[in-house]
């Protein structure tokens, strides 16, 4: 069965051996097809493992409220505000608006806080630029921040104000230089930290930090929020005289709220979007209607993302289908040529024995073997086109093995679907018609 298998493609073989032109010219839909599945599927799955590493970095089911700072000028946004809108007190994202949120929205799973200013590390003779936030122990895990060594905050460090600190990677790297920092001292806005902790290195694109708007927390030292209160800044308004106390004609306006940011994660994401209404709903009524604060739906906006690369590949996914048929046409067009061209030729084989089931193999082997060589042409192509993409383009593409073996798949599926007609006319043809035809 072999050597039978064997003498058939030798004989495909030679048949495009002989028309080496236009074997290529009609290998070129596929090659094109092929081609464009390699980088449809290469940009497909480049998508969903870049949006499923996002998610992975950002966490499922989480609503981010971020504080929206005064304009450093003194001017309101919109200066076409009502005076009794301008006169409305509000006293920032606080403390407070997390215990409300957290009274009047069931099914909360974690609940991250902080806050955050600029500061300067300093160990020994060693200085690291750096943020200091304040934060609770739910920040690290919705952040997916896990720890390298040490621990974290204990309930007694975030209800006492106790003076410890949990380390970045690189912050902890530059500052202690292969020395174990745990239990060392290091000063940040004058104050005296123990270190407890050092986190994990977490390895994120610049590209993935700004998609995101997110930190990699590389540089940053984390200290418990009372103690943050306690030693460093509350940032909080006491009332209206407060604010115009520090906020008089002449001098900046300073960011009031007592948080930077909060996120809630919820445990049932189907409730997200109107988890989140009823969050701005009560943070307004909280903050007499003023909108200094914005809600966010991170896992929202990245399935949109998602929904719109799934659009993006189906009309690629078209477009290969389109070459993939145009190319499988040709084929059977030049096959169907190539049988009136060699009618002498199978006659003649007729003649001296061979069965309609030779001719058919012979055929359509010689179709496949079209589509084969057409196939591996735009696989390598469709993995170079990929590459490029990647590259100038800005976009992720990754290629697997599945995608190379689906291409190839298809490239013989559409040698046999194009190349069984003309096979089965060559093998029905008259050997004693055939013989006679000049």
């Amino acid at each position: 069965m072999f050597v039978y298998f064997q003498r058939n493609i030798k004989l495909a073989l030679d048949g495009i051996n002989q028309n080496k032109l236009r074997a290529l010219l009609t290998a070129l839909g596929i090659i094109f097809g092929v081609f464009a599945v390699v980088a449809m599927l290469a940009i497909g799955n480049g998508a969903k493992k870049s949006i499923l590493d996002q998610l992975k970095i950002i966490g499922t089911n989480n609503i981010v409220i971020n504080s929206i700072p005064p304009d450093p000028t003194g001017k309101s946004e919109e200066e076409d505000q009502s005076k009794e809108e301008k006169k409305s007190f509000s006293p920032g994202l606080t403390l407070k608006d997390v215990a409300a949120i957290q009274n009047i929205l069931p099914g909360i799973e974690n609940i991250s806080i902080e806050t955050s200013s600029d500061a300067k590390i300093l160990f020994d003779k060693n200085t690291v630029k750096s943020k200091c936030m304040a934060v609770n122990n739910d920040f690290f895990q919705i952040n997916n921040l896990n720890l390298y060594k040490g621990s974290y905050f204990s309930d007694t460090h975030n209800k006492t104000g106790s003076r410890v600190c949990i380390l970045g990677a690189n912050a902890a790297s530059r500052l202690f230089l292969g020395k174990n920092p745990l239990g060392e001292h290091v000063k940040a806005n004058n104050v005296i930290f123990t270190v407890i902790g050092v986190l994990k290195r977490r390895m994120i694109s610049k590209e993935a930090l700004t998609k995101l708007d997110i930190n990699n927390y590389s540089n940053n030292i984390f200290v418990p929020m009372e103690t943050y209160k306690l030693r460093i800044d509350n940032k909080i308004r006491i009332g209206r005289e407060d604010v115009k106390r520090n906020n008089d004609d002449d001098s900046e306006i300073e960011n009031y709220h007592q948080l930077d940011k909060v996120t809630v994660k919820v445990v049932d994401g189907s409730k997200m979007e109107s988890s989140a209404e009823l969050i701005s709903r009560l943070l307004l009524r909280r903050h007499n209607n003023q909108a200094d604060f914005e809600i966010k739906v991170p896992e929202l906006l990245i399935k949109q993302q998602q929904n719109t690369q799934e659009t993006l590949n189906f009309i690629l996914a078209v477009i290969a289908g389109i070459s993939l048929l145009v190319g499988g046409i040709g084929i059977m067009n030049i096959m169907l040529a190539s049988v009136l061209e060699r009618i002498k030729e199978i006659g003649l084989r007729r003649s001296i024995g061979a069965t309609e089931k030779d001719i058919i193999y012979q055929f359509l082997l010689e179709a496949i073997c079209i589509s084969l060589a057409g196939g591996v042409l735009g696989v390598i192509l469709g993995i170079g086109g990929a590459k490029l993409i990647a590259r100038y383009a800005d976009i992720a593409t990754e290629i697997s093995f599945t995608s190379i073996l689906l291409s190839f798949a298809i490239a013989v599926g559409i040698g046999i679907i194009f190349g069984i007609m003309p096979a089965k006319k060559a093998a029905k043809l008259d050997p004693i018609a055939a013989l006679r035809t000049e």
